[in-house]
């Protein structure tokens, strides 16, 4: 079966080109019609195939590969990566996190709404534009003290309902029949903006971490976009670092 015949055609009424072929490529990874490993055409044939222009081929295989679900390979082309996919069930969410520390732990909510899709979030969830999203924004505390901002954006069908102040998203999305299985989060060191610094009661400027989380749901769609920023002189980056063992001489 030619690579083709499984993945159908772009349409002008279904949103922006490349986010239409980013859906579809993916659709089509997670469903197996392309197989792990398996070469996908050259950026040249797919936007000849489709009528579309290079540069839109090019943003949809970048954003496929930031996702893990693409690797390139020099002189050989673009490939499905393998993947090993596995339930975040286990991941620890933040009351677990910082529990962990001795800490009591407890949120309040900024804001709950459900409204229609930014440009930015119609990017980073692959919805169409006119698309309804609930977005929500809770301040977390810990022993009483504000040390996050978490910012959530949910497409609509993966809710049932609003979520509980002690409730976490994950355990929400799994209730509704739409867990999360991977995510790809991204951090960085920030200096506080003043919104942000007078929520976490610190000053303008004082230095905070920034992440921002995708998480996907079985069948491949984005089921959450997350933005947090945490308060830098009460948090700690930690990371596991698994050494191989070396082979006797």
């Amino acid at each position: 079966m030619s690579f083709f015949s499984v993945i159908p055609a772009l349409t002008a009424h279904h949103g922006p080109l490349y986010i239409q072929l980013e859906r579809i490529l993916r659709d089509a990874i997670m469903d197996g019609s392309l197989s792990q490993s398996e070469p996908l055409p050259t950026e040249r044939e797919l936007a000849e195939r489709y009528d579309i222009s290079r540069i839109t081929v090019r943003k949809a295989l970048n954003d496929l590969q930031r996702e893990g679900l693409l690797i390139r390979r020099r002189g050989a082309g673009t490939f499905v990566a393998p993947r090993e996919e596995r339930h975040f069930s286990g991941l620890p969410a933040f009351s677990e996190d910082m529990l962990s520390g001795g800490r009591t732990t407890r949120s309040t909510w900024i804001g709950r709404e459900t409204d229609v899709v930014t440009a930015d979030e119609s990017m980073q969830l692959g919805l169409a534009p006119g698309a309804r999203v609930h977005r929500l924004k809770r301040l977390r505390y810990a022993d009483d003290m504000p040390v996050a901002i978490e910012m959530s954006a949910i497409p609509i069908y993966c809710l049932l309902g609003d979520l509980t102040d002690d409730e976490t998203l994950y355990t929400a999305l799994q209730k509704a029949g739409n867990p999360v299985v991977r995510a790809l989060q991204r951090l960085r060191a920030v200096a506080l903006e003043p919104a942000e610094a007078e929520s976490l009661g610190v000053e303008a400027g004082a230095p905070g971490l920034y992440v921002e989380r995708r998480g996907f749901l079985g069948d491949g769609r984005t089921g959450e976009l997350t933005r947090a920023w945490y308060r830098g002189d009460v948090s700690d980056l930690v990371a596991e670092v698994v050494v191989p063992q070396l082979l006797p001489a």
